[in-house]
């Protein structure tokens, strides 16, 4: 697709096992792909509700009376459909990180490759954007977000100190600003390695990413039916960690490698081992490198 090339696009619908009357959310609609897909399985009866909270997916949304798309961000799916007496729920679908379509349009500012402003918002009506945050903020501040949504460890604070001392002289206003800071910190180095991290921690920052994250999956077990599945594509360890320990023992920090799961709670990990794209897809899509897909079901 132009907008998107949705990624292990059989993998999640079938870990969906759809069923044809059912009620199904895709929380990150974006092109659509996914959508399609899960709405050829329904028949007239099913239903399927797309979230995006980008003004630019309106574009993608079906003229099909079994669809209806939610402009909010997912991580207030739940009250809407519970709103609209929709509860509960058959599936759910999540394809986390950022789409191509952000990546490849330059005024976004989501791209190390293009000169554009420092926005980096999903939603553009936000009024925090990338530039406010990298104006904005502490050394001390900017330093932790490099650090924790960068893991870009002993760099973070070095990056930090460069902002700041750029911003006392001029603002940093375009992405190229940005990459400079880090050429400079890297003694005139290209790193696109680093580069990809710095922007991944603004961008996750501005959008709030991983709180959103955690308030949808706190969701989820309340909107799900009994035998509902939930199917997440994460794209970095910060997400899979989240998504992985939410399903296992419905905390996001708690670490064991055994097979006991918590008595009361209602999820449980359909597949045992992470599921990553054929190296067919990858070939096809360079962006699929990094896709990892788990799926849970409701037991009840």
């Amino acid at each position: 697709m132009k907008y998107h090339s949705p990624v292990l696009l059989s993998e999640s619908v079938d870990g969906l096992s759809v069923k044809p009357k059912g009620v199904y959310v895709d929380l990150t609609f974006g092109g659509g792909g996914h959508s399609r897909a899960i709405l050829d399985l329904l028949d007239n009866d099913g239903r399927l509700f797309g979230v995006d909270m980008d003004a630019d997916a309106e574009a993608n949304a079906f003229g099909d009376n079994r669809f209806q798309l939610l402009k909010t961000n997912y991580r207030y799916f739940a009250n809407f459909l519970e709103y609209q007496e929709i509860l509960p729920v058959d599936g759910i679908l999540a394809d986390l990180g950022i789409s191509s379509h952000h990546i490849d349009v330059p005024e976004r500012g989501f791209s190390y490759r293009f000169d554009a402003p420092l926005d980096m918002r999903m939603n553009q009506q936000a009024e925090v954007d990338a530039g406010k945050v990298l104006n904005t903020y502490s050394k001390e501040d900017l330093t932790q977000m490099f650090l924790e949504y960068g893991e870009l460890n002993r760099l973070s604070e070095e990056i930090a100190k460069e902002i700041v001392g750029l911003r006392r002289r001029k603002p940093l206003e375009t992405t190229f600003d940005l990459v400079e800071v880090v050429k400079t910190v890297m003694r005139g180095k290209v790193n696109n390695q680093v580069l990809s991290k710095v922007f991944q921690a603004i961008r996750i920052e501005v959008n709030e990413e991983l709180d959103s994250l955690k308030e949808m999956l706190e969701s989820v077990p309340r909107v799900l039916s009994c035998g509902g599945r939930v199917v997440v594509i994460t794209y970095h360890s910060l997400e899979d960690r989240l998504v992985k320990n939410f399903f296992k023992y419905g905390q996001f920090e708690k670490e064991n490698d055994g097979e006991q799961y918590e008595k009361d709670w209602s999820l449980k990990p359909v597949n045992k081992k992470v599921i990553k794209p054929h190296y067919k897809e990858v070939e096809k899509n360079k962006r699929a490198r990094s896709a990892k897909l788990r799926i849970a079901e409701k037991i009840c």
